[in-house]
């Protein structure tokens, strides 16, 4: 294969070493990148990076921010990829582009699908939403440049694989799940010889995790050791699988077809990154070494990681992952990759090691393997009886995994294991951190003092920030005057964020002040959008000169459901038309003006070392209930009640019934854009990617059991169902009335994503076919406002919502004894168009700045 690996020495390569990042944009993982970014390009060259989308980070997320650092960093050449919409048959044919959204072994022709693995992973605060957002910090720090995740123009993950190994020689650098590269290597073979080695950080052979011990004297007679010792590092589920890390268990069989893949592997797994925990010495002299902008962003968000970290513990249980692992990558290959892996960093051994995909006993179909259960055929033409067919763990909970009276569990997927037999693959491991060579100095690893060198090089260094890049940049807060003017009634908008919400939000923003006094936004993060997408609503916000109204983050969980866990939202696909467009608002919520607000973790008013679950102490973003209260409080003169709208899952409004046990007494009306009421008639629902489930609306099937609450508690409810929803679901009616009205920023903001969202359907019908859900929801907001343009014909049934059986969760029957809900049945669908587009054209409560061009050219002179 022409590698280095097996020979003494090599010699050292006259053209730079070409190099392909694929990583999950955790924070050691941009540490890393970074790392990467600052090496010579005579001697390295970052030619790559590909989004690993089933771990960390959501694909959208992630995606603009590599863009961003790349930009800051003056690096718009660097190729980046990331997710695809492609599939693997029922028989392990594996197609092109598959996106890497899910595990292989749950991966089948959609990109919606479960967490098997994922779900060790939390969701909200201390899991993905802080690393979406990188705790708020991204969006107040890193410039924005032109390039940006736009759909069916975004180079895929594999697209940018195959094109950057097919140009030549490339090492690849792993730090997320292995799927991507799994895949690449399964569906490319005969490209295996142009790359020379594969660095991966993850695993654990031999270590012992250092965190959740109990002091060797005792002191504490209750403590009980937690991960104390364990090979693996899974926090939310050592008591399961005490063996496994992170970026292994999220994808056990990539990792293992990488590791026999025939490629020279170089592993740095917890062995050596338990050696090097993130010191307060490190801390302190990293704090007072900031001279470059990477620097500065790297530290802050170092900071910001340990002021939100678990307990008291950073400085014992953070460590440095994946930037330890381009490190000693970077010295191994100064060494012209030497067989012994000669390098600064790391000391180094032979193992001889393969991953643990499934569970002894082996060929007992048990319901857990997809790759065996119910086939005369392995998928993928596994071994029958080998080592892949035994359990495989469904989740952290997986009561196979548990041992009686232990407090260790016995699973073992995703571990990076010691073996002696045929499946050994001979391995060189990093065993332990280097210490530092300058006794005298507090930093007591070497690499601590490289990683802070390298990053502070003004060679090859950051262009500008946020507040830099523009000569005149200034945070401004718009906020209307109303005084004296009559308010009309008290509306809260829950939403979830999808295409059709932000429409509807700026709708509700436009109506009249004496006829709708928008008081407050809900979002939930369980919907057609993740959690971090709450910086859009405060982008439209800022655009329509509404930085005044508060937003309230809810709920990323379905009510009755594990917080660690899918099991309704993972309906929503991770790929095109789902996740990955509706979080970028389909590529253009960049083009939207910049609002100051945005979601942070930051803590008010709590200092490093205080108690972190002290009550007063209180994330800085808004909780929904936080703002349901503000709001209800406030309520004056005190009869008067709020008007309820909401347009995805009824989470919030659930767990706010449930909590504030006066919720009810100040709600008037609650408006729900969903649901779809069988009456004996033949209405279908629209949960498109749960085929034994007909009749479920989306709304109500992502949290059934808050939409029973909900539905049939004493509010006075009215219903816009699916079926009056699909009464205006004309992109060509809705486009030309638009076309028609007069041209206010916010009426073209809104011609232009209805356009998008109609030519993405045209162009790819079978990944677009469901727009017309996001069109449909705008009627909730236009019949709020005033229902009477509409003429509408309303009915009263006794309604009933199902719950507990996944294909008839979410569905809503007549019963006689059942709640009585007014239900929108019939309407003037031309009245319609013409009220939707008359009041976005309306030149009054307009948008106050436009767009981020405006806002650029704002910025680019004194004002």
């Amino acid at each position: 294969m022409g590698i280095c690996l097996g020979r003494k020495s090599c010699p050292v390569q006259a053209k730079p070493r070409r190099i392909l990042l694929d990583t999950d944009m955790d924070t050691d993982d941009f540490f890393a990148l970074v790392y990467l970014l600052k090496q010579s390009r005579s001697q390295f060259d970052l030619k790559a990076v590909t989004i690993s989308a089933n771990a960390w980070t959501d694909a959208a997320h992630a995606v603009n921010h590599v863009y961003d650092i790349l930009y800051m960093m003056g690096r718009d050449d660097i190729y980046v990829g990331v997710g695809g919409d492609g599939g693997i048959l029922d028989d392990g044919n594996i197609l092109a582009d598959v996106g890497g959204y899910l595990p292989l072994i749950e991966q089948g022709l959609s990109t919606a699908g479960d967490c098997r693995y994922r779900q060790a992973i939390p969701v909200g605060v201390c899991g993905r939403l802080d690393i979406n957002t990188n705790y708020g910090l991204r969006r107040s720090f890193l410039p924005q440049g032109e390039r940006r995740y736009i759909p069916l123009q975004q180079p895929t993950a594999q697209q940018v694989m195959i094109d950057t190994v097919s140009a030549g020689r490339t090492t690849l650098f792993v730090i997320g799940s292995h799927t991507n590269v799994a895949l690449f290597l399964m569906t490319n073979p005969h490209l295996k010889t142009n790359i020379e080695h594969i660095y991966s950080m993850g695993g654990g052979v031999r270590s012992k995790n250092p965190t959740g011990c109990c002091p060797p004297d005792a002191a504490n007679p209750s403590c009980k050791p937690r991960q104390c010792g364990d090979r693996g590092n899974l926090f939310t589920a050592y008591t399961s699988n005490p063996y496994a890390e992170f970026n292994m268990f999220a994808d056990p069989f990539a990792a293992y077809q990488v590791l026999h893949s025939g490629i020279p592997v170089i592993l740095v797994p917890l062995d050596a990154t338990n050696s090097i925990p993130v010191s307060k010495e490190f801390f302190d002299a990293f704090e007072q070494q900031q001279e470059t902008l990477e620097a500065q962003y790297c530290f802050r968000s170092l900071q910001l990681t340990r002021d939100t970290w678990f307990g008291d513990q950073f400085y014992t249980s953070y460590f440095m992952w994946d930037s330890f692992l381009s490190g000693v990558a970077i010295s191994i290959m100064q060494h012209a990759d030497s067989y012994l892996g000669e390098n600064e960093f790391a000391e180094m051994e032979y193992l001889n090691i393969t991953v643990v995909t499934s569970n002894e006993p082996y060929g007992v179909n048990d319901g857990s393997n997809p790759l065996f259960d119910g086939r005369a055929v392995p998928k993928f033409n596994l071994q029958k009886a080998g080592v892949h067919s035994g359990h495989v763990q469904t989740g952290p909970q997986d009561p196979f995994c548990f041992v009686k009276g232990g407090d260790k569990g016995k699973c073992q997927d995703g571990y990076t294991k010691e073996v002696s037999n045929s499946e050994a693959v001979q391995v060189l491991v990093a065993q332990r951190a280097r210490p530092n060579r300058d006794v005298h100095s507090p930093m007591n690893r070497q690499f601590f003092k490289s990683f802070l060198d390298v990053l502070n090089l003004h060679h090859q260094s950051g262009r500008f920030n946020l507040t830099t890049q523009f000569p005149y940049y200034r945070e401004i807060l718009y906020k209307p005057n109303f005084a004296n003017q009559t308010r009309g009634r008290p509306v809260i908008f829950d939403m979830d964020m999808s295409a059709g919400d932000f429409l509807a939000l700026i709708y509700l923003l436009k109506a009249p002040l004496e006829m709708i006094d928008l008081k407050g936004i809900l979002v939930s993060g369980n919907g057609w959008a993740t959690a971090a997408t709450i910086d859009v609503v405060y982008d439209i916000l800022h655009m329509m000169g509404r930085d005044d109204i508060p937003v309230g983050l809810g709920h990323v969980n379905a009510l009755g459901t594990p917080t660690l866990g899918c099991k309704y939202v993972k309906a929503v696909p991770h790929g095109s038309g789902g996740l990955l467009d509706s979080d970028t608002l389909f590529g253009l919520a960049r083009t939207l003006p910049r609002s100051p607000r945005r979601y942070t973790a930051e803590k008010s008013a709590v200092q490093f070392g205080a108690p972190r679950n002290d009550d007063r102490h209180v994330l800085g973003q808004a909780s929904a209930l936080q703002v349901w209260q503000s709001i209800s409080k406030s309520l004056r003169p005190r009869h008067s009640k709020i008007t309820v709208l909401t347009s995805g899952p009824l989470t919030n409004l659930a767990s706010i019934l449930d909590v504030d046990k006066r919720g009810k007494k100040v709600i008037q009306n609650v408006y729900v854009v969903g649901g779809q009421v069988i009456d004996g008639k033949d209405k279908a629902g629209n949960v498109f990617s749960v085929p034994t489930n007909k009749f479920a609306e989306f709304n109500m099937f992502l949290d059934p059991l808050a939409a029973k609450m909900v539905m049939e508690s004493n509010l006075t409810i009215t219903l816009i169902p699916l079926n009056a929803q699909q009464k205006v679901i004309s992109f060509k009616r809705i486009l030309q009335t638009l076309q028609l009205a007069e041209k206010t920023p916010e009426s073209t903001f809104a011609h232009q994503l209805l356009s998008l969202l109609y030519q993405l359907q045209r162009k790819q019908p079978k990944l677009y076919h469901h727009m017309e859900i996001f069109l449909g929801e705008l009627l909730g907001a236009v019949f709020l406002v005033d229902h009477s343009k509409l003429n509408p014909v309303m009915q009263i049934k006794p309604i009933r919502v199902l719950t507990g059986n996944l294909s008839q969760d979410g569905q809503i029957t007549v019963d006689k004894c059942g709640k009585s809900v007014n239900i929108l049945d019939s309407f003037d669908s031309e009245a319609y168009y013409n009220v939707f587009a008359d009041l976005l054209g309306d030149k009054r409560q307009s948008a106050v700045i436009g767009s981020f061009d405006e806002q650029k050219k704002m910025w680019s002179k004194p004002q």
